[in-house]
């Protein structure tokens, strides 16, 4: 487990992105799926804290006011999100969630068109007030639910931000998220045990670890290197928690 921690936070560091949805998913193959979501939450905090530090004081207030909205939004739909965690058969959410991985990569690659409510990033009714509150609510509740928060990443794509500042204004977006997620997982009773919370805790260690070592990398290492290692990753958990779900393996 540290060392999944661990792998998916050089992924992040490298690629700005992919330690939910590379952590939760690997785990999720060895754990109980709901299990997997809530010990990850902490960690997922510790990463962002890092990377929000990559930000200056200026870029920090811009992109707060510029995405309050959808910031907003996110947060009442991940309370939602979470609210029905519990209420999924775990083969059911296993498979789900290995469904939602494989069609991230296929949109990625462009096998498959991006969905319509998240391509309105690039029409002008995806940069209004009204638009980033319906892609924030629908987005929160996924995230809450899943930690799959590529529906976001894709969305803040839209909007040409240079890499250093997508990297920030993700990590800005996701510390929101994950702030308000811990305590809203131990109010809804989330953990299964003491043991899962204090481990959770402890995962934020190597989860920065693995942050760092991913911000080394990131300068020495090419946009194809990054694009690859993050897709490659996620289809290898993506399949193994569909084969799971079902029964095969």
């Amino acid at each position: 487990m540290t060392l999944v921690v661990i792998l998916a936070g050089a992924t992040n560091g490298i690629a700005g992105f992919g330690f939910a949805v590379v952590g939760t998913m690997a785990l999720a193959t060895i754990l109980d799926p709901a299990t997997a979501v809530v010990f990850m939450i902490v960690p997922i905090l510790a990463v962002n804290v890092s990377l929000v530090g990559d930000l200056s004081r200026r870029e920090l207030r811009t992109c707060s006011r510029r995405f309050g909205p959808l910031i907003g939004a996110a947060l009442v739909g991940t309370v939602v999100g979470m609210w029905l965690l519990e209420r999924v058969p775990a083969a059911l959410l296993r498979v789900g969630l290995g469904l939602l991985t494989v069609g991230f990569v296929l949109t990625a690659q462009r096998r498959i068109p991006l969905p319509g409510w998240l391509a309105i990033g690039n029409r002008p009714l995806g940069k209004t007030r009204l638009g980033m509150v319906g892609v924030g609510g629908v987005s929160g509740i996924l995230f809450g639910g899943t930690n799959v928060g590529v529906q976001l990443i894709a969305y803040l794509r839209s909007f040409d931000l240079s890499h250093g500042l997508f990297v920030g204004v993700i990590a800005l977006v996701f510390l929101g998220l994950n702030a308000i997620r811990v305590a809203v997982a131990a109010a809804f009773g989330l953990y299964p045990s003491t043991v899962v919370a204090v481990a959770s805790m402890a995962a934020a260690v190597p989860a920065v670890v693995g942050v760092a070592i991913g911000k080394r990398l990131r300068d020495v290492v090419s946009e194809r290197f990054r694009r690859r290692l993050v897709l490659g990753l996620l289809s290898l958990v993506g399949l193994r928690l569909v084969t799971s779900g079902i029964g095969i393996g």
